[in-house]
Formats: C-alpha cells, sequence, structure tokens
C-alpha cells in the first residue's frame, strides 16, 4: 500500500492511499463471506452458496462497494496508528479512484493536534507579588461567627417573624397580576436579614405570624438579571408555614471542644488563622500561575483546528449543565432565566476555550521537550488519595472510570511538575 501525507492550514492534513489490485482482494472476498452468511439459497445451507451464486443474489456491485469500504475504513486506522498520527475528530474520506481490477485510490483530510512553537519558557520575566499575605482578626471572627451560625439550634416560636429568625414560606410572584412562570415556592427555607431576595423582601416578612399570608409588591432593579422582570413592579403573595429562633452557643473554650482535637478557643483560633492562611497562599499561588500560563501562551505558536475548540466548547457546556445540576436546576430554564441559549453561550466561550486548548497543550509541549515523566508509584500514591476524598473508595470504583481517573490525575502532576520547573527558574 501506498499513502503520502500533505499539511494544510489550521492543524489539518491529507493523506492519500494507493491499494493494489491485490491488496484490495482479501477485502472484496470478506465482504462475499459476511454478506453471503444469512443468505438463503436453494440447495445450500446459508453461508455455504458459492461466490458466483452470492455475488448474482445479492448484486456484484453492491459486495464491490462494501469491500471497498471495509477497506477505506480499515487502512485509514492502521495507517493513523502506525505512524502515530493524534488525529481529531472524524475524518472526510473521498474515493477519487475505483473500479473493477484497478488499484483504489482515496484522501482522507483529518484535523490533528497542532505543532507548538514554544517560547523561552525558562526565562519568563514575571512580577511578584510584593504583599505579604496575612490573616486579619475580622476574618478569623468571622469564620468563627459563620461556625457558630453553623451550631445553632433552632427553636419553633409562636410570635411574629424576626431578622435573624430561620422561616419557612410559601410565596407566588405575579407581573401585572399574572404568574410568573417558575415564580412560586412551597416551604422556601430563608433566614431573614441575609439578603438572598430581592432588596426589600425580607423586610415585609418582619412582624408576620405563622399561617399569616401578606400581599406587596416591590420595585426590581433595573439590572435584574431576568430582562423581563428588569425595572419592572412585582407583586407577591406570601404565607408564613413557619418561624424558629436561631439560638447561638457562646464562642469560648466549651464552643471549641465541641468541634474535636481542641483544647480551648485560643487552640481553635490558631487553626482556623492557618485555614484561612493557607487558602490565601493558594489563591496567590493560582494568580502566579496564571500569569505565568497567559505569558507561556502569549510566547507560543500554533494553529488551532476547529474541531478541537469546539470540543472544548462543548466539554465546557457539560461543566456548566453539571453545575447547575448542582444547585438543584434545570439547564434550560437556568439558560431561559438568563435570557441565552446554549448555542449562544458556546459561542461567547470560544475564546475562552482557544485559552484552555492552547494553555493545555504548551504545558504538554514542555512535559515532553523536558522529558518529564510520571512514576507509577507517584500516579498511584495521587489517584489513592483522590479515592480517599470520596465518601466510599468502594463505591467510587463502581461509578468511576478509573482509567479516566489516572489519565487526568497524570495530567495534574504532570503540569504541577512543569510549573515548578518553571518557577524554579
Amino acid at each position: 500500500m501506498k499513502n503520502s501525507i500533505e499539511k494544510l492550514p489550521k492543524s489539518k492534513i491529507k493523506i492519500i492511499f494507493e491499494l493494489a489490485p491485490d491488496e484490495l482482494k482479501p477485502y472484496l472476498n470478506r465482504a462475499v463471506s459476511e454478506m453471503g452468511k444469512n443468505l438463503n439459497v436453494k440447495g445450500f445451507r446459508p453461508g455455504t452458496a458459492p461466490q458466483e451464486i452470492i455475488e448474482k443474489e445479492i448484486g456484484k456491485e453492491k459486495i464491490f462497494q462494501e469491500g471497498i469500504q471495509e477497506a477505506v475504513r480499515k487502512t485509514y486506522v492502521e495507517t493513523i496508528l502506525e505512524k502515530k498520527i493524534q488525529a481529531i475528530g472524524t475524518p472526510e474520506v473521498k474515493i477519487t479512484k475505483q473500479a473493477e481490477n484497478n488499484p483504489l485510490v482515496f484522501e482522507a483530510i483529518v484535523a490533528v493536534l497542532p505543532e507548538v512553537k514554544l517560547g523561552d519558557y525558562k526565562n519568563l520575566k514575571i512580577e511578584k507579588s510584593n504583599a505579604e499575605v496575612k490573616v486579619k482578626d475580622e476574618e478569623i471572627e468571622n469564620s468563627l461567627k459563620y461556625l457558630q451560625e453553623s451550631r445553632a439550634k433552632l427553636i419553633t416560636v409562636k410570635r411574629g417573624a424576626k431578622k435573624g429568625d430561620r422561616v419557612e414560606i410559601d410565596f407566588i410572584t405575579r407581573l401585572a397580576n399574572v404568574k410568573i412562570e417558575n415564580g412560586e415556592s412551597k416551604n422556601h427555607p430563608l433566614i431573614i436579614g441575609q439578603g438572598r431576595f430581592v432588596k426589600g423582601f425580607e423586610e415585609h416578612l418582619e412582624g408576620m405570624e405563622e399561617n399569616q399570608t401578606k400581599n406587596f409588591n416591590l420595585d426590581f432593579p433595573q439590572d435584574y438579571q431576568k430582562k423581563d422582570l428588569a425595572g419592572k413592579k412585582v407583586g407577591f403573595e406570601v404565607k408564613m408555614n413557619l418561624i424558629q429562633e436561631r439560638q447561638m452557643t457562646a464562642i469560648d473554650d466549651e464552643f471549641a471542644k465541641g468541634f474535636g482535637g481542641f483544647n480551648d478557643l485560643e487552640n481553635l483560633k490558631k487553626s482556623v488563622k492557618e485555614g484561612i492562611l493557607l487558602e490565601k497562599k493558594e489563591k496567590e499561588k493560582e494568580k502566579r500561575r496564571q500569569k505565568i500560563m497567559e505569558k507561556l501562551v502569549q510566547e507560543s505558536e500554533m494553529e488551532l483546528p476547529d474541531v478541537l475548540v469546539e470540543q472544548e466548547t462543548e466539554k465546557m457546556f457539560r461543566e456548566f449543565e453539571m453545575n447547575v445540576r448542582k444547585m438543584g436546576l434545570e439547564p434550560d430554564k437556568y439558560l431561559e432565566k438568563l435570557g441565552k441559549t446554549a448555542d449562544g453561550l458556546k459561542k461567547e466561550w470560544r475564546g475562552q476555550a482557544e485559552k484552555r486548548i492552547k494553555g493545555a497543550l504548551v504545558l504538554k509541549e514542555i512535559a515532553e521537550k523536558e522529558k518529564i515523566e510520571i512514576s507509577d508509584e507517584e500516579l498511584e500514591v495521587e489517584t489513592n488519595k483522590v479515592l480517599k476524598n470520596i465518601s466510599s473508595a468502594n463505591q467510587a470504583k463502581k461509578n468511576i472510570d478509573l482509567e479516566d481517573l489516572k489519565n487526568y490525575t497524570k495530567d495534574v502532576l504532570m503540569n504541577e511538575k512543569v510549573f515548578e520547573m518553571i518557577e524554579s527558574n
């Protein structure tokens, strides 16, 4: 078999194949055999009729075309594997010459991983932040307050609701006396004063008693995310179902001991401070690495095939859908509230998708150039860490493709080593 490869723009290649008649013959014979397996011919058991009879019954041209298609499929795959071509997506195949007892000639155009020309990644000039990472007393106090609220006791009370209470309400929203789609909820929980609803809503709940119903109007802000409600007067019908007073435990030594492993409040404060400090340092590290990544991409050259960008935008959209569902919402309805469409979002994300792809390809190219490797032991240790973070490793193994997890973990470890190498310079 002869073949030649021609480079095309936008990181595509054209492979031209030529199979001699004797190379094509086995595929034609297999086509006869496969298509004749279940053929019922009088005087022959299924699959035993001679070739000339099978050709007469099915049609010689039909068998010939089936053989050619199989030859094209198998030859393409074998060539891609043999030449280690990193093809992306489905090839565009065009048969340019086919005739009985003649060579088969066809061409396949396919996108491939782009060639990456790296800049001087070993001598990057990245401005360092001079700001010292510190933790303010106020941040520690806010964290302790959050812990205090998480341990609050809820006591059901029979009085008017007030700021700080946890309540459950039914509500219906109306625009021009017409009920708004998805603008209704039952036993909706909220804490009065946290400002989670449109401005003014929670203030109307103050003083309401259990089973009381109240109607009121609110002017929605001009920049409200749902365009059809922005700047409009919206009516609310609210029924109070439950009022609970939150009783807070004092933030003292006993409070600290309740979290286990802490002897006193100072011990808990120290742990909280260390946690905030670690989080801040991680954020600074991510900011620095983002600058490094932007510089690496900026100084590199590559041509991205459209199919690769489309695959990345699809991946980003699947991530978006998953995150929306985690919030207990349906992606279609959420998009409707935003006044957007799936195709519109993908179009908006195209630039971001290109950046993500370029970043990944640059890191991959540096790892290959620097011969950075991940040992089996390193991969095993890190994969087990991921599994331990899931409630049950055994359950995780049932729901997770371990091979995919290992590939993902390997990429993470590889990228970490690349960044460490760059940062050391």
